[in-house]
């Protein structure tokens, strides 16, 4: 095992305006599950096949442990990668497949049979290494492409979308399996993916990436409760996180938030923030999660200068939670996430609570947290 480097990596490519990979600076620690998450084009998956060996590197340097690999041949740089598609060869055995690394480099044959057999138990697919990949379904044909990643023992393994072919059942469940092979093996894993639930369950630490630069760096549950921007703000969590645009006001030391339609009072621990942002703005946006709206008599009874209402524009049946989309005024409904059998339907008119508390607020001009200096800074990633 190994932790990898990256300083100050670019990627060019001629016909482009701008690099698709712009200053990436990290540290991926020894033995950590590491995933690059954000939307198609944010240049994830080029960093990872620049630290693959498949992509040139523009600028910059790249290391496996103390070992600078930019010039380093793809078959040298002791890692291995799980595609999405597989890539099994559909005339060999199961056991053919996850064996032929080990014979190209002319391992001894007992040694292949060792490691074949360690990596088919692990994975539960002992039974499958007679088959052809033509007799297996996908989850299968993906934990033999997983298998013939560990019989090599690499120090870092390489995954990029390997769970986007599967259906949403197998996804699940070929996640959990892989959180459980990385608990046994803590083994260095770079994981690429789109889907920010993938990103949240399996990370150690999560990047999130957008038109080529990192805009932060966290462990999952920092990511969700800390975004250091709107762009974080709103790839992580599902349904996405409401935004209001409005202005701070203050009448007798009490600061609020307000638009043509809310007034809100900012309770002390956000109004420390604002006071004390390093760059302050009357303008800025409200941020607070579907979660985080809540409705009942009591929530309004309790708290009244944190209410909102308006009318229902769609109501979300999910089973275990019903979302209620509120027009407030604003381009966008604001989503409530209620109980699941919420007695409400379109064109009712809603009250709901937001808890202030839990809300952020960001910056208009630039979309950054209102928080300390240290904590904006940091949105480099470095």
């Amino acid at each position: 095992m190994a932790d990898v480097k990256f300083k100050q990596v670019y990627k060019y490519y001629g016909n482009e305006d701008r690099p698709s990979v712009i200053d990436f600076n990290l540290d991926v620690l020894d033995g950590e599950f590491l995933v690059l998450v954000g939307p198609s084009g944010c240049g994830k998956t080029t960093t990872l096949r620049m630290l693959a060996g498949l992509e040139e590197i523009s600028k910059g340097e790249i290391y496996i442990g103390d070992k600078f690999i930019n010039y380093v041949a793809p078959k040298h740089r002791d890692i291995a990668m799980v595609f999405q598609n597989y890539a099994l060869y559909p005339n060999l055995t199961i056991y053919e497949n996850m064996a032929l690394g080990l014979k190209l480099r002319k391992v001894a044959k007992y040694e292949i049979e060792l490691q074949v057999t360690r990596a088919a138990k692990i994975l539960e697919i002992s039974h499958l290494l007679s088959k052809r990949p033509s007799q297996l379904s996908g989850g299968q044909k993906q934990r033999v492409a997983l298998g013939r990643a560990i019989v090599r023992e690499p120090q870092v393994f390489l995954m990029d979308e390997p769970l986007s072919n599967l259906d949403a059942k197998l996804r699940a469940q070929t996640r959990a399996e892989l959180i459980k092979l990385h608990s046994q093996l803590q083994t260095t894993t770079v994981y690429v993916t789109h889907d920010q639930t993938e990103a949240m369950t399996m990370g150690t630490r999560i990047v999130v990436m957008k038109d080529g630069r990192i805009q932060q760096v966290a462990r999952p549950q920092e990511l969700y409760d800390r975004p250091l921007n709107m762009f974080v703000a709103g790839f992580i969590g599902t349904p996405q996180m409401n935004f209001i645009e409005g202005e701070i006001t203050q009448r007798d030391g009490q600061l609020y938030f307000e638009n043509k339609r809310l007034r809100l009072a900012v309770p002390d621990r956000r109004a420390y923030d604002l006071r004390q942002d390093p760059a302050p703005s009357r303008q800025v946006v409200l941020g607070v999660r579907p979660e985080h709206i809540m409705s009942g008599a009591m929530a309004l009874e309790d708290f009244p200068q944190w209410k909102i209402q308006g009318r229902v524009e769609m109501v979300e049946l999910m089973g275990s939670d019903t979302f209620v989309f509120i027009n407030v005024g604003q381009d966008k409904p604001v989503v409530s996430r209620m109980e699941a059998h919420t007695n409400i339907a379109v064109d009712d008119q809603a009250e709901a609570v937001i808890q202030m508390e839990k809300a952020l607020f960001f910056r208009k001009e630039d979309g950054l947290a209102i928080r300390s200096r240290e904590a904006i800074s940091s949105c480099s990633g470095s």
